[in-house]
C-alpha cells in the first residue's frame, strides 16, 4: 500500500476517498439499498489506510448518505443521490431528483445554474459526475457559469445544533468545515476543466447573505427551477476529532425537491413560478454586490 500524501492524518487521502465515494453515489454505482464493498477491498482500491477509509465512511454517515452496522456493513440510504444521470422528461410541478436534473442541463451548450443552499454538499457531487462526463467526451458545454448563495459564515443558525448543548460550537465548526471544503472541491474541479481545456468558459462566484435557509432553489439556464424546503430531524452526527452526539439538524441531501419548468406562455403557473424564482434570485445577487 502506498504512503499516504499528508503525513499522518490522511487528511487529503481521506478527502480523496469522501469525494469518490460520494461520486460513485451521485452516478448509481453504488444502488440504493445496496452493500459499499468491504473496508479490506476499498483500502486496497484506494491506497489507504483502514483508517482513513473509516474516516471517509464516518463522515458519510454523518452526512446521512449510508448506515454502517457492525458487522454487517455500510448500506447506501439516500435515494436523491442514486438515481442515474441519464436525463428523464421534464416532471412539471412535480418532485424530481437533483441527479437527472442537472444532467439535462449539462446537455446544453451553455450552461447557467443559480443556487441558493445551506452547504453546497449536494451540488458539490452532482457537478463531479458531469466533469466526468465532459473528460470522457459524452457531453460538450462551451460554458458554464454558476452563482452560488451561502448564509453568512458569522450568522447565528438555528441550526445545525447539538441536543444536550445548544451552545456548543463544535457543531457550528463543522458545518463550516462541511461547507468549506465542498466549496473548494466545486472551485477545484471547474478549474481542472477549464486548464484541461475541457470547458473552454467558466465563471464561479459565490456570495454569503445574512439569510437563514429554510429551502434549498436551483435555478437551471434560466428556464426551470428545484425548490425543496429543509425537514428539521434528530440525528447522529460526527464532530471533529470523532465524538459522536444527537443533533437537531437538516437533511439536505434528502430534501424533496419541486421542479418547474417555464413554457412558451409567460402567464403559465410553472413560468411565473419560474420567474419570480430568478428575480428573487437575481435581487438579492445584486444586493449583495453593493
Amino acid at each position: 500500500m502506498g504512503q499516504e500524501r499528508s503525513g499522518a492524518g490522511g487528511g487529503k487521502e481521506f478527502l480523496r476517498v469522501l469525494d469518490e465515494l460520494r461520486t460513485r453515489m451521485a452516478a448509481g454505482d453504488y444502488a440504493l439499498n445496496a452493500l459499499l464493498p468491504p473496508q479490506r477491498e476499498l483500502a486496497k482500491e484506494f491506497g489507504v489506510s483502514r483508517d482513513t477509509l473509516q474516516r471517509a465512511l464516518k463522515e458519510l454517515v454523518s452526512e446521512g448518505w449510508i448506515r454502517s452496522t457492525q458487522g454487517s456493513g455500510s448500506r447506501v440510504i439516500k435515494v436523491q443521490h442514486i438515481q442515474p444521470v441519464t436525463p428523464r422528461p421534464s416532471m412539471q410541478g412535480r418532485t424530481a431528483m437533483l441527479g437527472p436534473i442537472i444532467a439535462e442541463a449539462f446537455e446544453q451548450p451553455e450552461v447557467l445554474l443559480d443556487v441558493y443552499t445551506l452547504t453546497s454538499e449536494s451540488l458539490d457531487a452532482h457537478i463531479r459526475v458531469q466533469a466526468e462526463r465532459i473528460r470522457a467526451g459524452q457531453i460538450k458545454p462551451q460554458r458554464i457559469t454558476l452563482r452560488m448563495l451561502l448564509p453568512a459564515e458569522e450568522l447565528e443558525l438555528p441550526y445545525p445544533r447539538s441536543v444536550e448543548a445548544p451552545d456548543d460550537p463544535r457543531v457550528k465548526a463543522r458545518l463550516l468545515s462541511i461547507t468549506r471544503r465542498h466549496t473548494a472541491s466545486l472551485r477545484e474541479v471547474l478549474q481542472e476543466l477549464r486548464v484541461q481545456r475541457a470547458v473552454p468558459h467558466i465563471d464561479l462566484q459565490i456570495r454569503h447573505a445574512p439569510l437563514m435557509p429554510t429551502f434549498k432553489l436551483y435555478m437551471l439556464n434560466g428556464s426551470a427551477a428545484l425548490h425543496g424546503l429543509y425537514i428539521v430531524t434528530e440525528r447522529r452526527i460526527v464532530l471533529q476529532g470523532g465524538e459522536e452526539i444527537d443533533a437537531l439538524d437538516v437533511l439536505g441531501v434528502g430534501a424533496t425537491l419541486m421542479h418547474y419548468v417555464a413554457d412558451s406562455d409567460p402567464t403559465s403557473t410553472e413560468s411565473v413560478y419560474v420567474a419570480t424564482m430568478q428575480s428573487w434570485f437575481d435581487s438579492v445577487w445584486n444586493l449583495l454586490a453593493t
